[in-house]
């Protein structure tokens, strides 16, 4: 087949812009690409030429579990990306392939698995009834965000992490700079820096240490040359970062209960489907921008029929695929009673998010306090003025005022 021929039958590639959307509104762009085809072709405000797109859920679970395509090989390529900055270090857990990856994700399993996550899950209810306690002292209006869904998810990732409390400001302060992209890529840079030396002193300190919290199981795995300090550094970057997505993503899960009264209020009369509703929430949410990180195919491989050629870059949209009809029947719709639900938003494959667990949790902690001790708990202002974040990859209201 000539290349002319090949070219005619490529998809368009369609432009990605970033957009700033507000509330819990679906990306229109993605809704178009969904609705194109299976298989689509992108370009995003940065990096170079176009990537593949791939929506539907089986699709998405395919490309994210099969070795043929790489993380690592995206280390060496500016793919077409909605980030301003990229600039990966090497090693980053992100961008390891198996058995690397593998080895590196094993040292601080124990830490977030259900056993690992129950260890904080009493101090984690604590601190959390000492922030509402607080807010309900101070009376109302007070901003959600301020008051709680910030710094409860930040004490809950130190706890885990092992960082004491009196460091968790300074913690919150560099993650902010690293996910900013309005301070440029040099503050960015600086505030990793940062973070990266603290984190390396706490490693080096707790080697040998038989600790449950992720610090100590690095220094651990350091010890026994499982991992060096430099990855354990890397990884424990990552989940301190990542620890804080919780704001954004409760931001956005009390911004539609409290939009949606009914939900609320069924959530209030039926405690015990609250797991459940948090999971079909979990699902709906548009919870970022765009895509995240891409994948490079190693040999060609075909999908639904079009052909993805090797070193071609690939990209899977998990809030794509939680809107996929023929895995979640009307999937416009928060369906509490929704079963089975096996949805993506953590993720699928080697790389899902390790937080899954915690993340329930919290979530699961924040319902319970805010619902049930805070009778009345509404928005203060019309559901319009919720101011929700600009420029960022991770969605989220940037302050939720609210009222009792």
């Amino acid at each position: 087949m000539s290349e002319e021929t090949m070219t005619e039958i490529l998809p368009p590639v369609r432009d990605w812009p970033a957009l700033d959307l507000s509330g819990a509104d679906f990306d229109p762009v993605l809704r178009e690409l969904m609705d194109e085809g299976p298989v689509t072709r992108v370009k995003l405000p940065n990096g170079e030429g176009w990537a593949w797109l791939v929506t539907r859920y089986d699709d998405v679970r395919t490309v994210t579990n099969d070795p043929r395509f790489s993380r690592e090989a995206v280390m060496d390529r500016q793919v077409t990306r909605l980030a301003p900055h990229f600039i990966p270090a090497r090693g980053a857990v992100g961008f390891l392939d198996p058995p690397d990856h593998t080895r590196l994700r094993r040292s601080v399993a124990a830490a977030f698995t259900a056993r690992g996550v129950e260890r904080v899950r009493e101090r984690s209810r604590r601190m959390l009834a000492e922030l509402v306690d607080e807010m309900l002292q101070d009376g109302p209006p007070a901003d959600l965000t301020e008051a709680v869904l910030s710094p409860f998810p930040i004490a809950v990732i130190c706890e885990l992490m092992g960082v004491p409390a009196a460091d968790r400001q300074g913690m919150h302060t560099w993650t902010q700079l690293i996910l900013s992209s309005s301070h440029g890529a040099e503050v960015s840079e600086k505030a990793k820096k940062e973070m990266s030396a603290y984190f390396c002193d706490l490693i080096g300190l707790r080697e040998g240490s038989t600790g449950e919290d992720v610090a100590s199981l690095l220094g651990a795995a350091v010890g026994r040359g499982e991992v060096t300090l430099d990855e354990a550094v890397g990884l424990a970057v990552l989940l301190q970062i990542g620890g804080e997505a919780v704001t954004n993503n409760s931001g956005q899960m009390f911004y539609v209960l409290l939009t949606r009264p009914e939900l609320a209020e069924r959530l209030r009369d039926e405690p015990e489907i609250r797991p459940r509703a948090i999971d079909e929430l979990l699902r709906w949410i548009p919870h970022r921008n765009a895509v995240g990180l891409s994948r490079i195919a190693m040999e060609d491989v075909e999908i639904q029929g079009v052909q993805i050629r090797e070193g071609d870059a690939i990209y899977v949209s998990y809030l794509a695929a939680n809107r996929d009809p023929d895995v979640f029947p009307d999937p416009e719709t928060i369906d509490f009673g929704r079963s089975p639900n096996p949805h993506v938003a953590f993720g699928f494959g080697p790389h899902y998010c390790p937080g899954g667990m915690l993340a329930r949790l919290e979530s699961e902690l924040l319902v319970d306090a805010l619902l049930d001790g805070v009778p009345g708990l509404r928005l203060a202002v019309p559901a319009g003025e919720v101011p929700f974040r600009k420029g960022a990859l991770i969605r989220g209201p940037e302050a939720l005022p609210v009222t009792w």
